[in-house]
């Protein structure tokens, strides 16, 4: 009886034996294509039949010169077909080759004699030549109003594309306020009942389910999170009542202690998930704030537990005002400062600088010492109740994990950015640009 194979093969062979190696490719594999932001396509040189342009050329241009090339090839095979044409009607209706015979004396203007054959040969040639000069004339002509249609061909096809693709743009206008949390907005696209007003229905149609479910899901936070204060102050009320009084055992005393130490982490929680599931939203009504006043603000609130935790605190505020609302741009700044002190080595510190962006707006720096953050791991750290591999999950005192998710959704509201960046010794750099008033 024959042996089977083991199922993984032989040692780096997948299971069932080994398999055909694939032919080297013969020519390297393309550079991938670098994009600087989602919504933006970069052209590459390579790319189609538009390579040789020196820019990225727009849906317009390439239908301009679509429309503007197919007009330029027609006039010029017409062209071609029209001399070809011509040149075999010349050819058709030439008078007959009438020839003098010998004898015959034939006298020019100026009364000298020539030749029969001479004359002959002179006006064999001065039929060709006759016949040459107007289908130069006539191609020297069609090339010059070929020319000037070709550029009115053009100038009408940019007009034309940019009519067809007007629908196009209003579609682009109102994805890039959606992207803004504006999801209320449609796009609702009269016309006829063509390819764009079936995108921009679908469209419309994406965007109301869209709308609904975030509405749903926003008010099922909220009122969840309502629903939860409640009890939740009833038990930390009854467990306060039951510690203070003297007659409580040891055991009962570090047994209400730590129910109350796990009802305030549901309530912080609770509180968290209510700010998230408002913050949500664009803001509407923008205040101009000043945002050294946040921080400071924010650094007051901080600043006992810091000296808690021996960590000292440098702050550098530069008055810069922004557009939003104080609440939550000082929930910005708090959560920050809160996160960069608990995430923090003894002896440590932490930096907070507001500066004024060149353009318009305002950033708020965070910097603070303490264990190193890989790289791999900043992607996800804006997540809700995610946390840096490493960090204790059951202490109450460094938040649920909600912080920088709150801070990122109140940072988009705003119409803002934030960006986190590891330092070399340790701990992290959080920045947040807000824009202007």
């Amino acid at each position: 009886m024959t042996t089977p194979p083991p199922a993984g093969g032989s040692s780096g062979a997948p299971a069932g034996g080994p398999r055909a190696v694939p032919p080297r490719p013969a020519q390297p594999p393309r550079a991938p294509r670098i994009q600087s932001h989602p919504s933006q396509q970069i052209y590459t040189p390579g790319d189609g039949l538009l390579a040789w342009m020196p820019f990225r050329p727009t849906i317009r241009m390439r239908l301009t010169l679509l429309y503007g090339g197919m007009f330029l090839m027609a006039g010029v095979v017409l062209l071609l077909l029209m001399y070809f044409f011509i040149q075999q009607a010349f050819h058709d209706a030439a008078p007959p080759n009438l020839k003098i015979g010998p004898g015959v004396t034939i006298l020019t203007p100026d009364n000298q004699s020539v030749t029969a054959q001479t004359f002959n040969q002179w006006f064999s040639s001065y039929q060709a030549g006759q016949s040459q000069q107007a289908l130069d004339t006539l191609l020297r002509k069609s090339l010059t109003v070929l020319v000037c249609l070709a550029v009115i061909a053009f100038a009408a096809g940019y007009a034309m594309a940019g009519r067809v693709l007007r629908p196009l743009g209003r579609i682009t206008r109102t994805a890039r306020e959606v992207a803004s949390s504006d999801l209320h907005r449609r796009i609702e696209l009269d016309g006829p009942d063509d390819e764009l007003k079936e995108l921009a229905d679908t469209f419309d149609d994406m965007l109301d389910r869209l709308d609904r479910s975030f509405d749903s899901q926003r008010k099922f936070v909220a009122n969840a999170s309502h629903e939860l204060r409640t009890p939740l102050a009833i038990n930390r009320t009854l467990l306060e009542v039951q510690l203070s009084d003297p007659a409580a055992s040891p055991d009962l005393q570090q047994l209400g202690k730590t129910l109350l130490a796990t009802n305030e982490r549901s309530e912080q929680l609770v509180e968290g998930l209510l700010l998230l599931a408002r913050s949500d939203n664009e803001l509407i009504d923008r205040r101009p704030v000043e945002l050294s006043e946040v921080a400071t603000r924010a650094l007051e609130q901080v600043r006992p537990e810091a000296a808690r935790r021996e960590v000292a605190i440098k702050a550098e505020l530069t008055p810069v005002v922004v557009s939003g609302n104080g609440v939550l741009l000082e929930r910005i700044a708090l959560n920050l400062i809160q996160n960069a002190v608990r995430y923090n080595a003894a002896d440590g510190w932490v930096e907070i600088t507001t500066a004024l962006v060149p353009g318009g707006g305002g950033e708020l720096v965070v910097s603070n010492t303490g264990p190193v953050v890989p790289g791999y791991e900043l992607e996800h750290i804006f997540e809700p109740f995610r946390r840096v591999k490493g960090a204790d999950r059951t202490r109450s005192d460094k938040g649920v994990g909600l912080g920088l998710s709150i801070v990122r959704s109140v940072v988009r509201a705003h119409g803002g950015a934030i960006e986190a960046t590891p330092r070399a010794g340790g701990g992290l750099t959080m920045r947040v640009r807000i824009p202007g008033a």
